[in-house]
């Protein structure tokens, strides 16, 4: 059985299995990223719900394994070289376990950097322009009643983002072409959350991006989406 005893996250969320991949997360675009990709990865993995009404992703245990205070983390007790690895930030999360496996990225190395790429474009763009405006949008807007530009601003970015990933999308089932990958993984699970937490498809216009809505559409439908998105689920 693996010794997870100098994770000191495990004193207050205690691994059931420590011998298989601990996730500490929550149904957040960023946090269902890595469910989405260990369901598709037929990974065997425990789930920890971090309550963010509890302010727990800030307490001390959470912030020995992540000290930015932000899900999703996890713990594999089966890292490089066997030895365990703690992990946080949602992309190196993904980049680590499609390495780890061999799957969800292309196998040579020109594919690989160009999903890599596609993968980081979410990462600098997508998630922190859509975060913004949804937060501006939706979170803040009352504080914001009298002043459109911060809404107006993310807004815009966020479409033309949309944008470019339209028009990589032409004549492509996925990101990466007949692949899908972790590029996918980490980009629709934002533009999901744009529309389904801060209500967002109308305003951004959606339905101007026709490739984009289909392959959204094509993601969420596939079985380890379906099950990804709904974990962890919050304890009763």
């Amino acid at each position: 059985m693996a010794d997870l005893s100098a994770f000191p996250i495990t004193t207050r969320w205690p691994a059931k299995n420590p011998d298989i991949i601990q996730l500490y997360s929550l149904q957040t675009p960023n946090g269902v990223k890595v469910s989405v990709a260990l369901e598709e990865l037929g990974l065997p993995y425990e789930p920890h719900y971090i309550s963010f009404a509890a302010n727990e992703q800030k307490s001390p245990e959470f912030e020995s394994l992540n000290p930015n205070g932000r899900i999703p983390a996890i713990i594999d007790p089966n890292g490089p070289g066997g030895k365990p690895i703690g992990l946080f930030e949602s992309g190196a999360i993904l980049l680590y376990l499609a390495e780890k496996t061999g799957k969800l990225i292309p196998a040579d190395a020109a594919g690989r950097y160009e999903c890599i790429q596609w993968v980081f474009f979410q990462m600098a763009g997508i998630g922190p322009m859509l975060g913004q405006f949804g937060h501006f949008y939706k979170f803040a807007a009352d504080k914001v009643a009298n002043n459109s530009y911060p809404v107006e601003r993310y807004r815009d970015e966020s479409k033309r983002l949309l944008g470019v990933l339209e028009g990589r999308l032409q004549g492509r089932q996925w990101i990466m072409g007949d692949q899908y990958t972790i590029a996918d993984i980490t980009t629709f699970t934002w533009i999901r959350g744009a529309d389904i937490f801060y209500g967002g498809r109308e305003i951004l216009e959606y339905a101007k991006f026709p490739a984009v809505s289909d392959w959204l559409e094509r993601c969420i439908a596939r079985p380890a989406s379906e099950r990804g998105l709904n974990i962890p689920v919050k304890p009763e």
